[in-house]
């Protein structure tokens, strides 16, 4: 029932797909709105313009987005304009705008949509609420495992996706010490890339590799991992950004080696990319103190050390970079405490308790409770002790805590994906039933135009039948018509031979012989009449000779079934006529089936100027020319306009029975000019 509710609610858009009709005005209009979507969208990412600029494309992006009708295409530009709304700083936006996205994808039960929308809220929550992040990446992730297990999507349309959400989902994990998971995630994550083509993150994978490994103190792997990101971040976009970054984290695995010759050769190795870090402040700074430093722990009374803090300080303060200045703090207040000077120490690491909650940077301020315990005061050291311990608990419980509630939401989220996934399954029974009823359609429409065809054919072969059938009787009647006529003809022959000639000539014999007897003055006439009646029996003679001689030729038949056409129905509609046929045309050679569509075609345009062309006169022409016979039809009617007129019946046939032939047929009128019907076929 739940399923045929369903098939319900798709129908319109079946009927629609079916009935294939359209509003062209509509379409124009929707084609309109996309092409401005894209403009503003591709001002959006135009780098050479302001933020400002930028935003507000995205802002006139969103408004015509929010004019479409609710579907896939419409959550897909949505994500394209919320994507851009956290690049450019936006989060509010970019959180508002992916809500009702997702809200939308969800109604739609678009699940590659849904899974990328909460994989955006993931985006937005992981800088301050990781437990909301984590909820949110893993929903997503647990719906491409779901596509996966299901083998019902193609790989390539989400893997990029699903590798986006797993590397999230490690760094997550490596926030909250959970080393091994972190390390798990990235692995499959590089997989995801690896088969999607897309090798973006590829980089960022091993560099966090590295990292994981050095806090698992596997720092071979912890090395190797960050040579291979430098690797296959090469002729990309970003080699020298990961050759920086990745050169200060091997920096900083030797320093943990206690190795600072070969730290410090692979800060300076981040460092040597100048016209990179003169732009990027924050990143030549970090490089500078970490410098520093490591040549503090490998000789605390390096003179270079104070005035390395100096410069990272001094960049750092000029760019508010609040976690870099808490951090040469730290190592300020460090390095003052190995140098005696316990009051610069104490106030380096007051600075540092004071920005390092507001960073969320709670190591540097364990370290800068240690420091303030160890310069202080026996009752105010061991304050800061206390605040030391205390926070050190608090930080292991919050680990655990995130540790179990992160457990919690991948119980939670199993459970509602699979209740997605079901929802995906129906969907697709659902999808497998329309496509199913429309081949079923298709196919019984199909047949049905089939029969239509078969039943078209089979009249039309009838009809053929039909008009041999005609054409025979006609033939027939024609030929009946001459045999009677021939008859006539012989038998007046004989009358007039064997009668009238015979009773002239007995006469004429009978005035020789008076004229031979008699002298009585009347001779003279009497030879006029004689000769008077030679030649009337010369005359009557020739006639009989004529009647008796056959004097039509074997194709006469036909043309006089056509001529006779041709007058019964002119004189009927008191209309003058003209008839001519080319004695070329051999009528016996001609195929049946042509004479009878020749004739129809005659009758069928005699009617058409009855009814319509108000004519006083009409002149048919049979011609032979280049082995085609030319029929040509020409009335002195008012006429038509060819390029306007409707095509009715007659014409409709016309043309067919032309089609049938091989042949090729031309109206050609205008208005009080006439018309002329000219048809050629090829004999």
């Amino acid at each position: 029932m739940k399923l045929f509710s369903k098939f319900l609610f798709f129908f319109p858009l079946f009927y629609t797909i079916i009935s294939c009709t359209s509003n062209d005005t509509e379409i124009e209009g929707a084609e309109v709105k996309k092409r401005l979507i894209d403009e503003n969208i591709n001002k959006a990412v135009d780098l050479s313009k302001s933020a400002k600029q930028r935003v507000e494309s995205l802002d006139i992006a969103y408004g015509h987005i929010t004019t479409l009708d609710d579907n896939s295409f419409k959550v897909s530009k949505l994500q394209q304009v919320v994507i851009e709304y956290n690049k450019l700083s936006e989060y509010e936006k970019f959180k508002n705008i992916n809500d009702k996205t997702l809200r939308l994808a969800l109604y739609l039960k678009d699940s590659i949509a849904i899974a990328k929308s909460y994989g955006y809220r993931g985006m937005y929550f992981r800088r301050n609420q990781l437990d909301s992040a984590y909820s949110n990446f893993y929903k997503a992730d647990e719906i491409y495992r779901a596509f996966e297990d299901n083998k019902n999507r193609d790989p390539l349309s989400y893997s990029y996706d699903h590798g986006r959400t797993l590397i999230d989902l490690a760094k997550l994990s490596l926030k909250v010490k959970d080393y091994s998971e972190s390390e798990h995630l990235v692995i499959q994550a590089i997989e995801k890339f690896e088969l999607s083509g897309n090798l973006k993150y590829l980089p960022l994978c091993y560099s966090t590799l590295g990292v994981v490994a050095k806090y698992l103190e596997r720092y071979e792997d912890a090395i190797s991992y960050h040579e291979k990101a430098i690797e296959v971040a090469k002729n990309t976009p970003k080699d020298i950004l990961y050759a920086t970054v990745s050169y200060n984290n091997i920096g900083t695995v030797y320093k943990s080696l206690e190795n600072y010759e070969e730290a410090e050769k692979f800060y300076n190795k981040g460092l040597s990319y100048k016209d990179f870090l003169d732009k990027r402040p924050k990143r030549k700074a970090r490089l500078l103190d970490n410098l520093a430093y490591v040549r503090f722990l490998a000789n605390k009374q390096n003179p270079s050390v104070i005035s390395l803090f100096d410069r990272s300080y001094k960049m750092r303060d000029s760019v508010n970079d609040i976690t870099g200045l808490s951090t040469v703090n730290l190592h300020y207040s460090e390095y003052y405490q190995h140098q005696g000077n316990d009051s610069l120490a104490k106030l380096y690491a007051l600075r540092v308790k004071k920005s390092a909650p507001i960073v969320n940077n709670n190591v540097e301020l364990l370290q800068a409770y240690k420091i303030l315990t160890e310069v202080s005061g026996s009752d105010e050291g061991l304050m800061y002790a206390q605040e030391q311990i205390k926070l050190n608990d608090s930080l292991i419980k919050e680990e655990r805590s995130y540790v179990n509630k992160f457990a919690r939401i991948r119980f939670e989220t199993e459970e509602k994906v699979e209740e997605i996934a079901a929802i995906s399954r129906e969907n697709q029974y659902l999808i497998f039933a329309i496509l199913g009823l429309s081949v079923l359609f298709l196919l019984g429409y199909v047949i049905f135009r089939q029969q239509q065809s078969n039943k078209e054919l089979l009249f039309e072969q009838k009809q053929q039948q039909s008009n041999q059938e005609i054409y025979r009787l006609l033939l027939s009647q024609q030929l009946k018509l001459e045999e009677g006529r021939k008859m006539e003809q012989h038998r007046m022959s004989e009358e007039l031979h064997d009668g009238v000639l015979g009773r002239l000539f007995g006469v004429r014999l009978s005035l020789d012989g008076i004229n031979q007897r008699a002298n009585d003055g009347f001779t003279d006439a009497r030879n006029k009449y004689i000769e008077e009646l030679k030649s009337i029996e010369r005359e009557i003679r020739l006639i009989s000779h004529d009647l008796g001689t056959e004097t039509l030729s074997p194709d006469i038949a036909y043309v006089d079934v056509v001529e006779s056409l041709v007058s019964d129905l002119c004189t009927v509609h008191k209309m003058e006529f003209e008839f001519a046929n080319d004695e070329n045309i051999d009528w016996e050679v001609v195929d049946d089936q042509k004479k009878v569509n020749l004739f129809r075609i005659i009758q069928e345009s005699l009617q058409n100027i009855f009814k319509h062309a108000k004519a006083k006169s009409v002149k048919i022409n049979f011609d032979y020319v280049d082995d085609k016979i030319n029929l040509t039809i020409l009335d002195d009617g008012i006429g038509f306009k060819s390029s306007k007129v409707k095509r009715g019946i007659g014409l409709k046939n016309i043309t067919s029975r032309v089609t049938q032939m091989n042949g090729v047929v031309d109206f050609i009128s205008n208005q009080d000019a006439g018309t002329k019907v000219s048809v050629g076929i090829p004999i």
